[in-house]
């Protein structure tokens, strides 16, 4: 055992909290809560031949121990979800990809509220619901709940004396409050039947409609009346898809797994007010070895941890582990009682039933693609191999693309496909620094010589560049199997001589993707290699190359936008880069800055209320 590892163990305190494990390259591979954290740490590297194998190569791998206090069981679990999500360890159940699933979030916070898509959740005041497993989701129920309850889009300051609305209210998707069609209270009202409507309480909302129509015609508002109307009639059309589960049940989730070959798949069924208004899928990784109960545990914390809204029952298949401080838990985020329930029979135990048959399906039916994926994957690389003559097939393939415009703002992109397939945490951005005006051949030198550099500073025991702390070290340390060029024999015989200096000739394969015909470029060969047009092959040679581009030329975007804006920001007296660095760091875009009050303004390191009122007057 290392001695420094040894000295932590004996350091360890008998207090709630949070341990974190690092492996030789300084990276979390796990990360775990206790109620005593002596004790529990001290448990993984005592007693081995009582460990399951996965706790066995865990122990094997643990270089480094790091462990936070905290001030009870509750804390810990709150603090063990953030690290899980930051790191996503691989020795820890996860929900898989590590990606941030979308949600519809109400600016509630607003006089007018917006109506937009989001990934992260804030304590900003605003009503989020779902998550949503694809955006697709998440962006046809805006287009259905927006015909029904018309809400505003738009960052413009609503007045409500604007000379002519945009063409979503001519189109009647939005309410009009921007040219006082409708109050600020009239209009506040729609979204509140929106956010009902999200929520699954639609009885309430058509009753208030109903209610509303009503005194509508009675006041002889017959062209409001008829508009509240069609909204009823199109709510009840959606409730009548709706699978009505049991008019005695209420608001409740049923989750339910299915796992097979070291995968597993979680259902979630979205009961309120007795109907089935939704459901949703999730995978998990790191499941091989784990118990059922360790799994449905980790799924509930992570899941609700992500989740605005928390019902007031949860059924799951199986009991589940530290259940009393996960009611507590949930019980904080919801304000009231959480029941965490295992039906043994009746309506709730056939629902339960019914989520782990769907689990089951959607797994197989998963699996079945993966497969087909995976095969349709190893066919390319093999083709690839052999088209390009080499040893093994491509696993891991970088591809280098530099986009410019007329020799402003140069910026190159690294992508990396393993396996056929994009992985995305190893992509890079490079903002070219050494090259004067428009040379892709001196461009493409320096991102490679940079990438390199990169590799032997992050081998173990390496010294780590300056200047990029935190970043994945460990990335930077593979070799690629085939490296991608943008571009034919120039940019070929670039990447070549870069090679050379590194000596990585003969370890690294490297060739050059010609734009037009789409030849491929290889050392020491006059003609380039033609693909068949419909190959596997020239397909993902084809993905790869216009993910390069897409990343490099978003990246070329992202610099001339930020650009723009602070050359208008440059422009307002008082403005300098000091101020306009805090000003682009705090709020993000120009509208942000123009929507901003003179209070938010001066709130920020440096900027006088003198300044403020420049920026306002010139924005």
């Amino acid at each position: 055992m290392h001695p420094e590892l040894e000295a932590t163990l004996k350091s360890l305190p008998a207090k709630p909290g949070v341990y974190i494990f690092k492996n030789a390259l300084d990276k979390v591979i796990y990360v775990g809560k206790a109620v005593n954290l002596r004790a529990r740490v001290r448990s993984y590297f005592h007693g081995s031949a009582q460990h399951t194998p996965k706790i066995r190569r865990l122990v094997a791998e643990v270089a480094r121990l790091e462990f936070i206090v905290s001030r009870s069981e509750l804390e810990a679990l709150l603090l063990e979800n953030t690290l899980i999500k930051q790191h996503q360890p691989r020795f820890n159940v996860r929900l898989k990809d590590d990606k941030r699933y979308p949600y519809i979030k109400v600016h509630w916070q607003d006089p007018f509220p917006r109506v937009t898509t989001t990934r992260h959740i804030e304590q900003d005041g605003a009503r989020y619901f779902g998550p949503y497993t694809m955006a697709s989701a998440a962006y046809q129920t805006l287009d259905l709940v927006r015909k029904i309850f018309p809400y505003l889009t738009c960052t413009r300051t609503i007045t409500g004396k604007d000379e002519r609305p945009c063409l979503y209210y001519h189109i009647k998707r939005c309410a009009g409050p921007c040219i006082g069609a409708v109050s600020q209270e009239e209009y506040r009202a729609i979204i509140e039947g929106l956010c009902d409507f999200l929520s699954g309480h639609v009885d309430a909302v058509v009753e208030k409609l109903r209610r509303q129509m009503q005194e509508a015609a009675e006041a002889l508002d017959f062209e409001k009346a008829a508009t509240l109307r069609d909204q009823i009639a199109a709510i009840e059309h959606i409730v009548q898809k709706q699978t009505v589960v049991s008019p005695t049940l209420a608001d409740h989730d049923v989750i339910a797994f299915a796992r097979a070959n070291g995968d597993a798949c979680v259902q979630v069924f979205f009961i309120r007010d007795g109907r089935l208004i939704g459901r949703e899928y999730f995978v998990l990784d790191g499941t091989a070895e784990e118990s059922e109960e360790t799994i449905l545990a980790s799924f509930v914390k992570q899941f609700y941890d992500s989740v605005s809204q928390v019902p007031p029952e949860i059924l799951l298949p199986h009991e589940i582990d530290e259940v009393m401080i996960v009611r507590e838990w949930l019980r904080s985020k919801r304000g009231a009682d959480v029941v965490v329930k295992v039906p043994r029979r009746g309506p709730k135990l056939e629902l339960v039933k019914m989520a782990t048959e769907n689990a089951t399906e959607t797994l197989r039916h998963l699996r079945n693609q993966w497969q087909a994926d995976e095969s349709k994957q190893n066919e390319a690389l093999a083709e690839l191999q052999q088209a390009l003559n080499l040893a093994t097939p491509p696993l891991r393939i970088e591809c280098y693309d530099v986009s410019t415009l007329q020799g402003a703002y140069t910026v190159a992109s690294m992508v990396v496909f393993v396996k056929g397939t994009p992985h995305k945490s190893d992509y890079r951005r490079f903002r070219i620094q050494s090259v004067p005006g428009q040379d892709d051949f001196a461009s493409i030198q320096e991102v490679l010589r940079r990438r390199f550099r990169r590799m032997q500073e992050s081998t173990p025991g390496g010294p780590l560049e300056a200047g990029i702390p935190g970043r994945n070290q460990a990335s930077w340390s593979i070799l690629p199997d085939l490296i991608i060029v943008d571009g034919g024999k120039g940019q070929l015989n670039a990447a070549l001589a870069v090679l050379d200096e590194f000596e990585l000739r003969d370890a690294v394969p490297v060739v050059g993707l010609a734009k037009r015909e789409e030849e491929l470029f290889l050392p020491g060969q006059s003609e380039p290699v033609v693909l068949p047009r419909n190959s596997p092959a020239l397909f993902l040679i084809q993905r790869i190359r216009d993910e390069a581009h897409r990343f490099a030329l978003s990246y070329h975007q992202h610099l001339r936008t930020r650009q723009g804006i602070a050359s208008q920001l440059d422009n307002i007296p008082g403005v300098g880069p000091r101020r306009r660095k805090v000003l682009l760091e705090h709020f993000g875009s120009l509208e942000a800055i123009r929507q901003a009050s003179l209070e938010e303004l001066t709130a920020l390191p440096g900027i006088t209320r003198r300044v403020a009122e420049q920026i306002k007057a010139h924005l």
